[in-house]
């Protein structure tokens, strides 16, 4: 019997120091990846905090275009009616007209010679009319070019800027022919 419980000993010590290498090793295994393991959550968290702020870069960026896409659509747009509004003309004109020709047959309602009645009467109406369009034809033309100089427009508002901007670059050169009585003139008195 002793023979067996030395061998049996011998086999429990074997086990033992198998067990204590595969300890041994096991530790020396999580003792090498340890380090590892920490700088991989190091990554992770650093990963975490980037995305974190890259996903905050990105809303605020993403933010900030939206209102200036809104802004400058609509600038777009009122630049086409406006230009479109400078060439069929705007009841501020017509009140600024009316108040003309008033003005004019109030000057020469007793002694206006009929060049003068023409001049004051319908001259100073026409040319008021062209003036007030001409401004609404500059207006429309500024805001067309604002929208277009400045960067990250959709091709749409784009096409719409540049459309306000045509209709009123005619509509301005419209008003100064008018203006300076360059299509059509004033009539005579003689005719």
């Amino acid at each position: 019997m002793d023979t067996k419980t030395t061998t049996e000993k011998t086999g429990e010590s074997a086990d033992a120091a198998g067990t204590a290498e595969e300890t041994a090793a096991v530790a020396l295994d999580k003792k090498d990846t340890e380090p590892a393991t920490a700088l991989i959550d190091a990554d992770a968290d650093a990963d975490v905090d980037s995305d974190v702020d890259e996903d905050e870069e990105l809303f605020a960026e993403a933010a900030a275009p939206a209102s200036t896409s809104i802004a400058g659509a609509a600038a777009a747009v009122v630049s086409a009616a406006l230009g479109a509004v400078a060439l069929t003309g705007t009841w501020t004109g017509k009140v600024v007209s009316e108040r003309e020709t008033l003005l004019g047959q109030i000057k020469t309602s007793g002694s206006g010679t009929p060049a003068q009645q023409i001049s004051e009467i319908y001259g100073d109406a026409w040319h008021s009319t062209a003036l007030v369009n001409g401004v609404f034809a500059l207006i429309a033309l500024l805001v067309a070019v604002l929208v277009l100089i400045l960067p990250g427009r959709p091709a749409w508002v784009r096409s719409v800027a540049v459309a306000g901007a045509v209709l009123g670059g005619l509509g301005l050169l419209l008003s100064v022919g008018t203006y300076f009585d360059l299509f059509l003139s004033l009539p005579t008195a003689g005719s």
